[in-house]
């Protein structure tokens, strides 16, 4: 059963106000979200991104992964067929107060980025001995 420790924000179409002002189109990236008894993990698909290009803040309890990539190797693509969008990536999540965000950790290799976090120690389950 997954816990409700990472949240993701409900789609919803930008209003002017909300619109980015960098160029270049946005892309939901496909993600997974696990549990284990410590940690919530969270792995996404960024591929094209090179690890210096990712950029994750946590901000009053908002995880903001994003990922650009450099779109000039691709502008004289003209591939037979594709089913992957290439452009950068942006992604939210709303962080439970349950997780440790100090310790926080994400790793990146071959197109999968994961992101690690820890529940704080008081969320854990825990053994009660019974005397």
């Amino acid at each position: 059963m997954v816990s409700q420790e990472v949240a993701p924000h409900e789609k919803r179409e930008l209003t002017q106000a909300e619109e980015r002002t960098e160029a270049g189109k946005f892309f939901s990236p496909y993600t997974d979200i696990h549990e284990t008894d410590r940690a919530v993990i969270v792995t996404m698909e960024m591929p094209g991104v090179a690890r210096d290009a990712i950029d994750i803040q946590l901000d009053k309890g908002v995880l903001t992964v994003k990922g650009t990539i450099d779109g000039a190797k691709y502008e004289s693509l003209q591939p037979i067929y594709s089913e992957y969008n290439i452009g950068n990536f942006v992604r939210t999540f709303h962080v439970s107060t349950k997780i440790d965000s100090g310790a926080i950790s994400a790793t990146a290799a071959d197109g999968v980025l994961t992101i690690e976090l820890p529940k704080a120690k008081e969320a854990m389950a825990r053994r009660i001995a019974v005397s």
